[in-house]
């Protein structure tokens, strides 16, 4: 084993990780990097799908009420004894091929609760650990809040939006204490859930799937695997100096399209 396989499996050696939203996809990705790295990994997700990592402890819940959120974080807690790093990734879209003024005030208030209310609900109870780690890290993952979607993600999009100014204050507000805190905006990820919407959009657009790689300068939509090394890197000990920063993984889409 070469030098640098051995620091990638004692990476995160002894750390503790929670991620919301790591049955599959980009979560489950994340996980399972970590997992690699020797860390100790507790998701969290409405249900266990095949992608789940058999490593990692599985939790049922949903963290979009505050009593689903808190029981989970509480759960979590207990499991690990602690918690040294926090992935918020949970997050679901429902495309609106009517536009914005088909998008009904339930819509927009679900959209909020579980692409931004719910990172704030699991991560509040959670501080106190974080901070008696004394090097904690926080990833939440975002899309779409800076460059707006058309009418049929709009929801989705304030959310994130939302979710992206709540990461910088609680960046500035924990950096003397010694956590950092990150934002990860994907591009087009393959994953379940970006592939059912590519099929919806596309379907109901009645354009041709490869229509949407026309804006990705890369020409390819992106992997969780790549999205999962990225967030690994900002939790680890070699982005000691980097909070309060959106890393896009977008193929230059949004950076250079």
């Amino acid at each position: 084993m070469t030098r640098a396989m051995q620091a990638y499996a004692t990476e995160f050696q002894g750390k503790k990780v929670f991620i919301t939203g790591g049955s599959r996809g980009i979560g489950a990705a994340t996980a399972q990097r970590l997992l690699d790295g020797g860390a100790t990994v507790v998701v969290t997700a409405r249900t266990r799908h095949a992608q789940t990592p058999a490593g990692a402890t599985f939790i049922e819940g949903d963290i979009s009420t505050p009593t689903g959120a808190h029981a989970v974080a509480t759960d979590a807690l207990r499991l690990l004894g602690g918690l040294d790093i926090l992935v918020n990734n949970a997050g679901a879209a429902a495309p609106k091929l009517q536009g914005l003024e088909s998008i009904t005030d339930t819509e927009w208030l679900d959209a909020l609760m579980i692409n931004f209310m719910s990172a704030v609900r699991v991560t509040n109870p959670l501080l106190p650990a974080l901070r008696a780690s004394g090097s904690g890290a926080i990833v939440n993952v975002s899309a779409g809040g800076l460059l707006p979607f058309y009418g049929f993600l709009a929801q989705y999009g304030a959310a994130k939006a939302a979710l992206n100014s709540y990461t910088r204050s609680l960046a500035k507000e924990l950096a003397p204490a010694g956590i950092r805190v990150n934002l990860v905006t994907p591009g087009s990820i393959t994953t379940p859930g970006a592939d059912e919407g590519r099929k919806l959009l596309t379907a109901g657009l009645g354009i041709a799937p490869e229509h949407l790689l026309g804006g990705i300068p890369l020409g390819r939509h992106g992997t969780a695997e790549e999205l999962a090394e990225t967030i690994a890197f900002l939790v680890s000990d070699r982005a000691a100096y980097i909070t309060g920063h959106n890393q896009f993984i977008s193929g230059g889409f949004g950076e250079i399209a």
